[in-house]
């Protein structure tokens, strides 16, 4: 199959002929009384499942979302975001930032591996637990993980540092600061 493409190049000139004489020697297409000449470039039509060495590889990828109660199981390909790949098939995942930083979408790895070379939002002491982050996450074999409460991966990343114990929440404070707005 080829694909036909109009020569832009050589309509400019046919429409300023009179202005510029054509070199035939150097554009052997363009055909006396033409409009436009054509390139015709070979083309291959391909479906994802006979690209052959040229098809990146996917992954199952199961994800047991602990708040909700639902297994989401899914296809992800090892060079697209975990995240980005569930909810482009519409599975619902918790997240905030998108870009590694915070602990909204961070799991724990029951089987399997991943690569998340941007997940700045868990240390490396962590990530050698087992956490890790679906938003900037590339699956590397097949891979069963469970979402983590937020608050309590937070604790674990952060809390030594800003609190000396678990945070209490204060509604009261949080109706006045709505109130506010």
């Amino acid at each position: 199959m080829a694909l036909v493409l109009p020569c832009t190049f050589c309509t400019s000139l046919q429409l300023q002929r009179q202005k510029f004489p054509i070199n035939r020697r150097y554009s052997p297409n363009f055909r006396r009384g033409a409009t436009t000449c054509e390139f015709r470039i070979p083309v291959e039509v391909s479906s994802p499942t006979d690209r052959g060495s040229l098809a990146v590889p996917s992954h199952k990828v199961t994800v047991h979302d602990r708040q909700r109660g639902i297994v989401h199981e899914f296809e992800v390909p090892e060079d697209q975001y975990i995240l980005h790949s569930a909810e482009s098939q519409n599975i619902t995942l918790p997240f905030a930032c998108r870009h590694g930083c915070c602990t909204s979408c961070a799991v724990r790895v029951k089987s399997g591996e991943l690569r998340q070379p941007q997940a700045l939002g868990i240390s490396a002491e962590l990530k050698s637990q087992g956490y890790a982050l679906l938003c900037v996450g590339f699956p590397t074999s097949d891979l069963e993980v469970e979402t983590q409460d937020e608050d309590e991966v937070y604790w674990l990343q952060f809390g030594r540092y800003f609190a000396r114990g678990p945070i209490e929440r204060d509604d009261y404070a949080l109706e006045l600061a709505m109130g506010d707005e």
